[in-house]
């Protein structure tokens, strides 16, 4: 049914006034000052027919204009799900990624993000203890003397389901969609159609302890897990206030990642590493730093600097390498993997120098 059939009048309502019939702009506001007329005007005076065909072509062009495709508002495409490879893909724009994980949930690609936005979007609270625990069991595992050598394997082991599973989200939407409903609260929406995080943690960590001697790589490992979480926490509370270095890595996020890894060497170093006894089957190079600091490559000959003093320095330096390896992109890798490999190459590479 068109407009003009509905509105042009017809032979039968030849009694109806003019302000009955009175004609509506192209955004359906009545136009008042378009047509005057008394009331007792005859229906068949040559100003009514007058009006009438104006009426009829304004409504004839209104009608082109509906049906015209160009006038027909495209869908939003920040809230559209779009079918990449047989999968659901969050849309292109750049707007779109770089709000990915800063607001609520925008694409609505995990349930639970919308429910609990706050708790677990915002501040990803399930997804950081995770993060942090893994430091702590890092920790008992070292104490008890359990080596690389026997962690790497059943590490591996693990890894192989668990990226299958990940690779079978992408062929598979019905899975993807289980997977998401199952572990969704760990996920960041940038991971539906992603490799999940725990996937480089695992490659990450089993690089390190497969080459880094046994302190420098248990290291490496605590600073993944708690000056990542310290980086993300503050950057995302205090980010905006600072200045930005990279794309999503800002300096507060930096400054309590250096503090916090800062503390973290301090501690393992000064206090975990002395604590803890020696084993039958501990490595033989298990032990890179010997509580002191060289100095001969800066041409002050035999001079050290050792006690307090040489930790102090040590746990600064660990601190800067931290945050170094948080805040730097290599080559658009996972957070998971940069962090402990270049933390390890960096400690490593300081204490075969001064060490």
């Amino acid at each position: 049914m068109t407009p003009q059939s509905t509105l042009s009048p017809s032979p039968s309502s030849s009694s109806t006034s003019l302000p009955d019939i009175a004609p509506m702009d192209g955004n359906g506001d009545e136009d008042d000052d378009a047509y005057t007329s008394d009331t007792s005007t005859d229906s068949h005076s040559p100003e009514r027919g007058l009006v009438e065909e104006e009426m009829e072509e304004e409504e004839e062009k209104r009608a082109d204009r509906e049906r015209s495709p160009r006038s027909r508002k495209p869908p939003p495409p920040a809230l559209s799900r779009v079918l990449s490879g047989n999968h659901l893909a969050p849309p292109p724009p750049s707007s779109i990624w770089r709000n990915l994980s800063r607001s609520p949930s925008p694409l609505g690609l995990i349930p639970i993000h919308r429910t609990f936005s706050s708790l677990i979007h915002k501040h990803e609270v399930p997804r950081k203890l995770l993060h942090v625990s893994i430091g702590f069991v890092v920790l008992h595992l070292y104490r008890t003397g359990h080596q690389p050598v026997h962690i790497t394997p059943p590490l591996t082991a693990a890894l192989i389901p668990i990226a299958s599973a990940d690779l079978l989200r992408f062929y598979s939407p019905s899975f993807n969609q289980l997977y998401i409903r199952l572990l969704g609260a760990l996920m960041r929406e940038s991971e539906v159609t992603g490799w999940n995080g725990v996937v480089w943690y695992l490659v990450g960590t089993i690089t390190v302890l497969s080459v880094f001697p046994k302190d420098v790589a248990t290291l490496s490992i605590l600073l993944l897990s708690w000056c990542d979480t310290a980086a993300s926490t503050f950057g995302r509370a205090w980010g905006r206030y600072t200045p930005r270095i990279r794309r999503g890595k800002s300096l507060a996020g930096s400054l309590a990642s250096f503090v916090v890894g800062a503390i973290t060497a301090a501690a393992f170093w000064g206090v975990i590493v002395p604590g803890t006894r020696s084993f039958w089957d501990d490595p033989v190079d298990g032990k890179m730093w010997a509580g002191r600091l060289g100095l001969q490559v800066l041409g002050l000959g035999d001079e050290q600097v050792d006690g307090g003093w040489g930790l102090a320095l040590m746990s600064v330096v660990t601190g800067v390498i931290a945050s170094v390896s948080e805040a730097m992109d290599v080559f658009g890798l996972d957070d998971n993997v940069v962090i402990p490999v270049l933390s390890a190459v960096g400690v490593w590479g300081f204490l075969k120098v001064f060490g």
